[in-house]
């Protein structure tokens, strides 16, 4: 990944704020290219400045016409930890309150139905060979079945390496992924004999450090091209998709509410079960894993009261659902 030079008036600072934020633990991937944008911004308006006034801040961080208030949000709060550490080594700053924008609605997840994971998956396994991407038609309906599967993120699904999947112990080596979590994901068994017919005909010679799921030249698939593909499958499967969703990272959700549901009618001990379920997840605290106990609860009323016999304190309350978004 091309690091952004920057060339306005707080060059020094911003490149020293990105190396304090990843020697602190923080991935920080995406943020330089926000903190570049705004550099230019700078660069133009404020070439001179040596102080980071309110106009500035605000100026650049008004929302634009298509962007969606999460998008904003994620923006602005870049800008407002940046502001943060200018004032902390002495420069005159203006620092964007907490909650300055408007967050807007959540996103309520959709959770696919039996019937319609049914279509989906028939429309995936459809997808033909392509000579500009000789491997989709094999890719594909693997992909989406894995993140299904086993409740993946799109990027841990996306950056698994041919050495990062245990084809004989039916294992993925799941690696720095989000908060720098590394776990191993076992696989369900018919999973795993997917994966092994797959394989074979996509890495007959396998090579430990190629992508298991290669995208063009030999690079990972990119999430643009995952989403194409996404949408285009929803479309023939007559599953309708707004603005706001589906997304591939539904199939996480529906992943661990049918998980926890199933547990609840096999009268399975939650309390053992939802430790275990939080690290084969990845989550790192029990709240992100609560949230979907609180979805489960509020989809399948049914078994609300076998959900509650464990966790009583947690299934009403349904307020923040900020825990998962990749």
């Amino acid at each position: 990944m091309t690091e952004p030079v920057f060339t306005g008036p707080f060059k020094k600072e911003m490149q020293d704020f990105i190396s304090l934020k990843r020697s602190v633990g923080y991935k920080y991937n995406s943020e330089p290219g926000i903190l570049k944008r705004f550099d230019n911004y700078l660069a133009v308006h404020y070439p001179e400045t040596d102080i980071l006034s309110k106009e500035a801040v605000v100026g650049w961080c008004c929302k634009t016409m298509h962007e969606t208030a999460a998008n904003h949000c994620s923006r602005a709060s870049v800008i407002r930890q940046f502001s943060k550490y200018l004032d902390s080594i002495g420069i005159n700053t203006w620092i964007l309150p907490k909650n300055y924008y408007p967050k807007g609605q959540q996103y309520v997840p959709h959770i696919y139905t039996p019937d319609e994971l049914k279509r989906f998956f028939a429309e995936t396994d459809k997808c033909h060979y392509c000579s500009s991407v000789p491997y989709r038609h094999l890719i594909m309906p693997e992909f989406f079945r894995l993140l299904l599967s086993c409740g993946l993120r799109c990027s841990e699904a996306r950056l698994l390496t041919v050495g990062d999947v245990d084809l004989h112990q039916g294992v993925l080596s799941i690696r720095d992924s989000k908060n720098h979590n590394s776990r191993l994901v076992p696989m369900p068994e018919s999973m795993t004999l997917r994966l092994r017919i797959y394989a074979e005909q996509v890495h007959p010679f396998p090579e430990p450090d190629g992508y298991f799921f290669p995208g063009y030249g030999g690079k990972p698939m990119t999430i643009g091209n995952i989403y194409k593909n996404f949408r285009r499958f929803l479309w023939k499967a007559g599953i309708s998709h707004t603005g706001d969703g589906p997304r591939v990272h539904d199939f996480r959700h529906a992943y661990c509410i049918y998980r926890l549901k199933a547990w609840a009618e096999q009268d399975r001990d939650l309390l053992v079960l939802i430790p275990m379920m939080r690290t084969y997840l990845g989550h790192q605290t029990f709240n992100e894993t609560a949230y979907y106990l609180r979805w489960t609860a509020d989809i399948f009323p049914d078994i609300r009261m076998k959900l509650e016999k464990c966790y009583k304190d947690i299934i009403p309350a349904m307020e923040d659902s900020s825990y998962e978004t990749d």
